[in-house]
């Protein structure tokens, strides 16, 4: 199993990015859920962040790419608006451990096609 952070790294309403073995991840918290994707735009396979742990729209409701804009909901991954409308991002499963949020690394493996 591998750390990523502790829960308490991922403020509500924000997100935290993480490169593992050469994997790039995000984590967003909303309404006291945390939700972990590979950090890859199902359009382009581009990396979604604009900025440093910078991965969610102006008011934090949806995920944005920042390759073309494209709007994704927090709890699916569901890509509402964009090029990659609804295609979805691939959601990683994880563990809570002693406040920590932990994933099996079998987990890192990306999808190929996008």
């Amino acid at each position: 199993m591998i750390t990523l952070c502790k829960t308490e790294d991922v403020k509500e309403g924000n997100s935290k990015g993480f490169e593992v073995n050469g994997t790039f991840l995000f984590a967003v918290k909303k309404d006291k859920q945390l939700h972990l994707y590979h950090n890859r735009c199902p359009h382009l396979g581009t990396p979604l962040e604009w900025e440093e742990d910078r991965f969610l729209e102006g008011d934090g409701a949806l995920i944005r790419c920042a390759t073309h804009g494209a709007l994704f909901e927090i709890d699916s991954g569901q890509c509402l608006v964009g090029p990659c409308k609804g295609k979805t991002l691939h959601a990683i499963a994880f563990e809570i451990q002693e406040g920590e949020l932990v994933i099996d690394e079998s987990r890192l493996k990306q999808p190929m096609a996008f």
